[in-house]
């Protein structure tokens, strides 16, 4: 079953990337209806996550690409998000420049990692130690942190959301919005330690030859 020639699950993680763009566009709208929206269709952008990778392996999808698909398109929303949460005085600036930069190296090394047959998760994973697929490829660490982010994502949105008497009814919460803040900063960081250790292996690998033109 294929959907635009790219597979179903893929196409889910494309449209999320869209999605969460019309999400955040909603934001600068400063309206409590579009801030409901941007609150629930959050919450929808991450629940997808979950969903392509279920519908890959129920539809039988799963492919070494469609591995790569997924992550890109996790980072680039999960990206997203910071940035805008960042241009909007939400979050510090370091904020995405820690994810951006951990994202940079973890993903370079999963290319190179992906060029010696090898899969961030799944059977032919990249990660050997038992403290590295616990943390980064086992589904409690992929999902608790999953649930950390949308959990962060949706109450910044609640928080800041104005009323039509120009109040902010949840602004009470900021503090714990700040600490689930630095609790999944925390977590993003420390999964990508073992990526940046076990890739040492890939590092000292021959490389194949390549074909001269």
């Amino acid at each position: 079953m294929a959907l635009f020639g790219i597979g179903v699950a893929n196409s889910i993680s494309f449209f999320r990337i869209g999605l969460a763009f019309a999400t955040l566009a909603l934001l600068f709208r400063t309206t409590a209806t579009a801030y409901w929206w941007a609150f629930f269709l959050t919450i929808i952008v991450i629940w997808l996550d979950g969903l392509d990778g279920y519908l890959a392996r129920k539809l039988g999808e799963t492919s070494r690409i469609g591995s790569v698909i997924d992550i890109l398109s996790d980072r680039n929303v999960e990206q997203l998000y910071w940035v805008t949460y960042a241009v909007l005085g939400w979050v510090p600036l370091w904020v995405p420049l820690v994810i951006i930069t951990r994202g940079i190296w973890v993903d370079g090394l999963r290319a190179l990692a992906f060029e010696q047959g090898f899969t961030a998760f799944g059977t032919t994973s990249m990660m050997k130690h038992p403290l590295g697929i616990l943390l980064v490829s086992s589904r409690f660490s992929r999902w608790t942190y999953a649930v950390c982010k949308a959990a962060v994502f949706a109450f910044l949105i609640l928080v800041h959301l104005p009323s039509k008497a120009g109040h902010y009814p949840f602004m009470d919460g900021i503090p714990y919005t700040n600490a689930l803040m630095w609790i999944t900063v925390f977590f993003c960081i420390v999964r990508g330690l073992p990526v940046l250790i076990e890739s040492k292996r890939f590092l000292t690998m021959p490389e194949k030859p390549t074909a001269e033109g």
